[in-house]
């Protein structure tokens, strides 16, 4: 009987043989699953592509209450007028010192006497906007403010025959979301200052005349104002002193096309030597509205602003 079974070889042969096929069968399926998964998974995360396009450039500024440049230039400008009196006499020192100045002019002043804004441009200074009646523009609605700009941007318009690009808040009275839509709408950029002598407080020629002088620095935006008697005065000392020191005046929007990259941060210890570096304008007492007011109504006759 042993001689007709089969032998056991013949038996576990074909069984080890489909014990491979079977192992290498579910070992390619396994290879199979797990690469589509990898693969599915790649699919899936986001690729940084590489692209021949240029970065985007850095947003324009439009804020400036100082410049950075290299070399002594400065720009002078004079808020709140015309002055059927004095803003005359100013553009005569001016004009004596071949130097070029930036008006931040009110609109019911200009509807007034655009005359005088006509002449200024004409001479080859700035006319900037400084709303219609010298309001706090932060605290108005936009379409409150948007009255007050256009009203003026159309005087000065009329009277010079160019639209203004220029734009000072009164006080420097405004929100970073006004900044943002008056420059996308007007077009303006907002220019602050980094000296200011406080003459509105009307404080004597000479203070007016040290304070500017003492301040000022390479690529200042200076402030003051032409309806006040005690600035004109000072006016003739400043321009000399100030061309002594050896700066060289341009308007304020030379003075932005010279703007250079910003230096370093100055370090705690230059702030404390020099405090005004940089910083924002503060809002100024209601008393200086109600000069501006008085300004404003003078008669061409009057002796005042």
């Amino acid at each position: 009987m042993l001689r007709n079974e089969p032998p056991l070889l013949d038996t576990r042969i074909p069984a080890l043989l489909m014990l491979i096929i079977r192992l290498f069968l579910l070992f390619s399926i396994g290879l199979i699953t797990r690469h589509s998964s990898e693969a599915q998974t790649t699919s899936t995360e986001p690729v940084a592509e590489k692209s021949d396009k240029p970065a985007a450039s850095a947003e324009p500024r439009t804020t400036f209450n100082f410049v950075h440049v290299n070399g002594p230039y400065i720009a002078m400008t004079f808020d709140d007028g015309p002055s059927v009196k004095l803003t005359p006499k100013l553009l005569e020192l001016l004009a004596a010192h071949h130097i070029k100045a930036t008006f931040f002019v009110i609109g019911q002043n200009v509807a007034d006497h655009p005359e005088i804004v006509q002449h200024a441009a004409r001479e080859g200074h700035e006319i900037g906007n400084h709303s219609w009646s010298h309001p706090y523009l932060a605290k108005m609605s936009d379409d409150a403010v948007r009255r007050e700009l256009r009203r003026t941007d159309d005087a000065i318009k009329d009277a010079t025959g160019r639209r203004p690009t220029l734009m000072r808040p009164p006080y420097g009275s405004i929100s970073v979301r006004q900044k943002h839509w008056i420059n996308e709408e007007f077009g303006y950029q907002i220019i602050l200052w980094d000296v200011d002598p406080l003459d509105w407080k009307r404080p004597g020629p000479m203070t007016v005349c040290n304070r500017i002088v003492k301040e000022t620095r390479p690529g200042s935006i200076v402030l003051s104002h032409d309806i006040h008697p005690g600035t004109i005065e000072a006016m003739p000392a400043v321009l000399d002193q100030l061309e002594a020191k050896g700066f060289h005046f341009v308007t304020v929007s030379e003075l932005i096309q010279m703007a250079q990259p910003e230096a370093p941060k100055p370090t705690s210890a230059d702030h404390s030597r020099d405090p005004k570096v940089l910083t924002s304008p503060a809002p100024r007492a209601a008393a200086k509205s109600e000069t501006i007011k008085q300004a404003a109504a003078v008669p061409t006759s009057s002796p005042g602003d």
